[in-house]
């Protein structure tokens, strides 16, 4: 009866506390089953159970409740005293604090989230940063802060851990670093730090944080974790936020979300097997913070598993509840890993899923894309320098599009990209010394170098390929008061072919002109200046006008007699004027068994020597058919709707100048 008294003396301790329905079990000599509740065989309304640190009384409905004498961030160790053992989660832009109250982090700014008042100069941070959205943020980085301002651990996103912008080489056998526990396994990268009787213990897997807190009850403890009344604002940190970090964005719902299925996604939490734990931990605030997030952002990137696998660890820290068949009765992968394992992204970028592959690749940042996006370019402007120029691209925008940027050349094939492997930005470039194919074109008062970005001939790959053609000009101009002769002269006045196709057998021409009369063809002995403008004709005898027309296919000048030399300089292009360069224009092409193209004089940079002018010519019946290639000159760009004509054996014809 004594005991019993030592009960009531409790008791009247804890009148007026809030009382929480909990299920409960046998727990020595006494019964809390049902009610009454048997303490040594003797009935009672009301008992103390130490081994949950609670106040048990029975209602009027028989109903057992109690009323637990530890705090929201305290456990009780089964003795009847209670200790400090609480978790903090960070997902998203959510941040799920020590007593379950949840904050919503608006911006892309860095916060304090844990500030321990008994541990001396040690601080947590989260570092929030946008994806795929401008408008939702995601927890980028977490930083440790040791020692004032003096050292800093920084946890990020593919498993890589710095301490003082240093990389770290990181192992599942914990280092110490500093006084912190540093190790890595295949679910991410945790920090553990203990000093003044607390144990504090951070791990990120690139997505999500859990800040997991043990030690003496009662010290306050500060930060968006934290139980005091600061405010959000009170909470942000500018070490480690940008200027713009506040900027406000509103980007366009995503008609691809169904809030209602999310919605009930997330209530997953309050089933089997989640039941297990709903005793230890309330899933609302993971309930909340999971439908905050899918109702407004894609569930791409693993997201819809985060909150469930979170909701599962803090579970595990706070009650040693194993949930092994929760990913079993749910579309999350088998195996709780993180996808982004030693992918290191740039500042610009992010670690996601490919839309197409599915495999994890580096993202452009929203805000980072927005700037290129719209233009539909792939990076900054053309940098023209002396005799020189480099052009920069992200590769993040270029994967965006499924180009491959090591497919990708000037004209010269041998010119390629260089990827800078800090930024992922990839820069060609050409200069004097190695011109790359570029194009030297002169006009009054400018010298205009040419080149062009493109794929790799498709013939390289085999019968298939998996990427479509990239074609990106880009030119440097140049002030040249005095335009010099180069003192050009073509090889040959004119060059003749007997071509044989099929049934058809024909003499195909190629004269140069310098006048659009084209009355008298350009000799040997004729100087021609550079950018002077001329005036090729093709022209074939014994063709029948009424039946056949021939069309020019494509015209281009290479550095070598072969039409496939290294460098190459485009004219004509599926029939229509390469529309990069203003000064081509075709005449007739595809109306008769004549046609002709005018185009100004060039020489290869940095090349004396010869250029020769290559020509693809094909056939096309004219009966009930269209010959002649529509294009837009208007805009200059290729808008070639091609003839239907059907030529199995092509006529090639060169013609070659020298300087």
């Amino acid at each position: 009866m004594f005991c019993f008294l030592v009960h009531l003396a409790v008791f009247s301790m804890l009148a007026g506390a809030a009382a929480t329905n909990q299920a409960f079990t046998s727990s020595g000599m006494m019964n809390i089953t049902s009610c009454p509740i048997t303490y040594y065989g003797q009935k009672y309304d009301k008992v103390y159970d130490p081994n949950i640190c609670s106040t048990v009384t029975c209602d009027v409905n028989g109903v057992a409740t109690a009323v637990s004498d530890c705090g929201p961030m305290e456990r009780c160790q089964g003795n009847g005293s209670c200790i400090l053992n609480t978790v903090c989660t960070v997902a998203g832009s959510i941040v799920i604090d020590f007593v379950g109250r949840v904050h919503s982090v608006p911006d892309r700014c860095g916060y304090s989230l844990l500030k321990p008042s008994l541990i001396p100069g040690f601080q947590v941070f989260g570092v929030f940063q946008e994806r795929r959205r401008r408008d939702v943020s995601f927890v980028d980085r977490v930083i440790l802060q040791l020692d004032g301002k003096g050292l800093q651990i920084s946890l990020e996103q593919g498993g890589r851990v710095q301490l003082n912008n240093t990389v770290l080489t990181l192992t599942a056998t914990a280092q110490v670093v500093h006084g912190v526990e540093l190790s890595k396994d295949r679910t991410g990268v945790t920090a553990q730090i203990s000093a003044s009787n607390y144990t504090v213990s951070v791990h990120f897997d690139g997505d999500t944080a859990l800040i997991h807190m043990t030690g003496p009850s009662g010290a306050p403890v500060h930060g968006l974790c934290g139980n005091s009344s600061r405010t959000l604002s009170e909470d942000r940190v500018s070490d480690h936020s940008s200027n713009d970090c506040e900027i406000k964005y509103d980007d366009a719902d995503d008609n691809t979300i169904n809030c209602n299925a999310s919605t009930k996604w997330c209530n997953l939490l309050r089933w089997t097997p989640f039941t297990a734990c709903n005793m230890y931990i309330d899933p609302q605030p993971f309930i909340t913070a999971c439908t905050q997030t899918l109702c407004k952002y894609s569930p791409v990137d693993g997201l819809m598993c985060q909150f469930p696998d979170a909701y599962a660890r803090v579970c595990k820290h706070l009650s040693n509840v194993t949930m092994k068949d929760w990913r079993l009765n749910t579309s999350c992968s088998a195996a709780p890993q993180t996808s982004c394992q030693d992918k290191l992204c740039s500042d610009h970028e992010f670690c996601g899923e490919d839309n197409i592959s599915g495999e994890t690749r580096c993202h452009c940042r929203a805000i980072f894309a927005s700037k290129y996006k719209p233009t539909n370019s792939f990076g900054e402007p053309i940098v023209c320098g002396d005799k020189s120029a480099s052009i920069t691209l992200a590769n993040c925008l270029l994967e965006d599009d499924g180009i491959d940027y090591s497919i990708l050349h000037l004209n010269d094939q041998d010119c390629k990209a260089k990827m800078d492997n800090l930024t992922h930005m990839v820069t060609f470039s050409f200069n004097s010394s190695n011109t790359c194919g570029t194009v030297i074109m002169a006009n009054n008062s400018q010298i205009i170098y040419k080149n062009t970005i493109m794929t790799q001939n498709i013939s390289m790959f085999g019968p298939i390929t998996r990427h479509g053609p990239v074609r990106i000009d880009f030119s440097c101009y140049y002030s040249q008061p005095d335009v010099k002769s180069l003192g050009i002269k073509l090889k040959h006045s004119s060059v003749n072919q007997q071509i044989t196709s099929g049934e058809y057998v024909y003499n195909l021409t190629m004269k140069a002109y310098t006048s659009a009369d084209r009355l008298k063809a350009i000799e040997y002995s004729t100087d021609i200046e550079l950018n002077q403008q001329l005036w090729v004709e093709l022209k074939t005898d014994g063709l029948d006008e009424n039946l056949l027309a021939i069309v020019t296919d494509s015209c281009w000048a290479t550095n070598q007699p072969s039409p496939v030399g290294s460098l190459r300089y485009d004219l004509i292009i599926n029939g229509c004027p390469n529309p990069t360069d203003e000064t081509i224009k075709t005449e007739g092409n595809g109306q008769g068994t004549s046609n002709y193209f005018s185009f100004n004089m060039f020489q290869f940079t940095g090349k004396t020597g010869d250029v020769y002018l290559h020509c693809k010519v094909v056939l096309c019946i004219r009966q009930g058919n269209t010959c002649t290639p529509s294009c837009s000159q208007g805009e200059r760009r290729r808008r070639s709707a091609l003839p239907k004509y059907e030529d199995k054996h092509p006529a090639f014809i060169t013609m070659a100048w020298t300087s």
